[in-house]
């Protein structure tokens, strides 16, 4: 599956524990019309992806791949929103680990994450307006 250069792509970087939790909010992101990237096996050589949108748990956190995944998409100016689920940006601040770009990104407890979809339904739609 390639990627459709004329919508909104979501890659969604989370753990493997995490992987039933990234998987509901997938099929989230596909009914506000984008779409979505679970784990690499969904993505092909020269895809690229609109934002990310990371998945921070007490599991995510320890994986060095998540902190690249961030990297990237910070190198390259995507937009990146980082999900909160049994961790808060007070933790994550408090732990010397935690890279300092991640004090930088839009962070949302899961509990609100229906405005992440608002946002992201309205983005869609102009760029499917656009398209049109």
């Amino acid at each position: 599956m390639s990627v459709n250069s004329h919508r909104i792509q979501v890659f969604i970087s989370h753990s493997t524990s995490d992987t039933w939790v990234a998987q509901q909010i997938a099929g989230h992101v596909q009914r506000c019309g984008a779409g979505t990237f679970l784990d690499q096996a969904n993505i092909q050589h020269g895809d690229d992806f609109n934002e990310l949108l990371v998945l921070l748990t007490p599991w995510s956190v320890n994986r060095p791949y998540v902190w690249l995944e961030i990297g990237v998409f910070w190198g390259n100016r995507k937009r990146i929103v980082g999900i909160l689920h049994g961790v808060t940006a007070k933790d994550l601040a408090a732990d010397e680990k935690t890279p300092v770009v991640l004090k930088r990104i839009d962070l949302l407890d899961i509990n609100k994450i229906d405005s992440y979809f608002a946002q992201l339904r309205d983005r869609a739609k102009v760029v499917e307006n656009t398209d049109a």
